[in-house]
């Protein structure tokens, strides 16, 4: 097991490397084995193929902030995670801004939305409980990943503190003003 997230860990630093220097299109298996003097018989042992390299090392990195994420009790521990997790996706933002452009079938972008997807069937239970049907889960997966993936790819991304404090602001001032404003119209219907 400890060989092969060596080698799992080698190939990874070399697709890395490589996505620094060409696009993800023009990057090969064979790029990847020769930056990491594999051959082709030990990468397919552990990958399918690129893509499967490029999610495994978002799998691997992301894992420790989800972990987290689903054990935190309180709002405040959530925030923290969610920062830590900002702060993880501004400091490899060149990395992500290539893997965010990748498009078809097996792109990045909806492995990223399968695993928000994932996280967020859970909190959305608990919040709204049986009004969190699919319709509610891709309305906020849209939300989350729409609003990360502008983030990073702008050019002047924003430092990761303004862009948590900027999120959870317009979230809370959002949520308030429209809790008043549907409370008005029952209100005003009874």
């Amino acid at each position: 097991m400890a060989d092969s997230n060596i080698t799992k860990r080698a190939l990874a630093l070399a697709l890395r490397e490589l996505m620094e220097e060409y696009p993800f299109d023009k990057i090969q298996v064979a790029h990847i084995c020769e930056k990491c003097g594999m051959n082709r018989k030990s990468f397919y042992y552990h990958f399918k193929d690129k893509y499967d390299l490029l999610n495994w090392i978002f799998d691997t990195e992301i894992i420790s902030f989800v972990q987290n994420f689903s054990k935190a009790g309180e709002q405040g521990q959530r925030i923290e995670i969610f920062q830590a997790a900002c702060d993880y996706f501004y400091e490899n933002r060149s990395f992500y801004r290539k893997a965010l452009k990748i498009e078809g079938q097996n792109s990045f972008s909806g492995h990223f939305r399968e695993y928000i997807m994932a996280i967020l069937k859970i909190r959305l239970a608990d919040l709204i409980g049986d009004d969190a049907d699919e319709f509610a889960l891709n309305f906020f997966t849209d939300a989350v990943v729409g609003t990360v993936e502008r983030w990073l790819l702008d050019k002047n991304c924003m430092p990761p503190d303004e862009f948590v404090a900027r999120s959870l602001r317009l979230v809370q001032h959002g949520a308030e003003a429209l809790n008043k404003e549907l409370n008005q119209e029952k209100a005003d219907k009874g």
